[in-house]
């Protein structure tokens, strides 16, 4: 498995359970709402063991750069802030995100490619996530 496999634009194709993920990680029922309503595009480059990673959408854009294995700062697109650090396992990109505030939650997403789609898992707690992207 190489990182290369994930380069490219990715347009959501289906979402399960997001809106409970959200409700677990804390996020209140207006921007739930608009987060699930959005359809993003996430468009991912790697140069060498630097990934850059921007979702677009209607919503809201966010851009996240990181090193595998380097914990970095991360605020997510609501506000919160963790300590993150991003590896791959398995052929897995692995995020797991480090809560900062004893308010937050932690939270672990899982990205795969299965066939030719890159299947993302979310889950902080029990509650798990499952969002489905192909290829734009």
């Amino acid at each position: 498995m190489s990182a290369e496999q994930f380069v490219g634009r990715w347009k959501l194709v289906e979402s399960e359970n997001f809106e409970d993920y959200l409700k677990e990680v804390g996020i209140g029922l207006i921007l739930r709402k608009a987060a699930c309503a959005a359809k993003p595009t996430l468009e991912i480059k790697v140069n060498g063991t630097t990934w850059h990673v921007n979702q677009l959408s209607t919503f809201k854009n966010t851009s996240l750069e990181f090193t595998l294995g380097v914990e970095f700062d991360e605020t997510t697109p609501d506000g919160r802030q963790f300590k993150s650090t991003i590896t791959i396992e398995d052929g897995k990109v692995v995020h797991v995100q480090k809560k900062i505030k004893d308010s937050d939650h932690d939270s672990v997403i899982t990205r795969w490619l299965e066939g030719e789609k890159l299947i993302t898992t979310l889950q902080s707690g029990s509650v798990v996530s499952r969002r489905a992207y192909v290829r734009e």
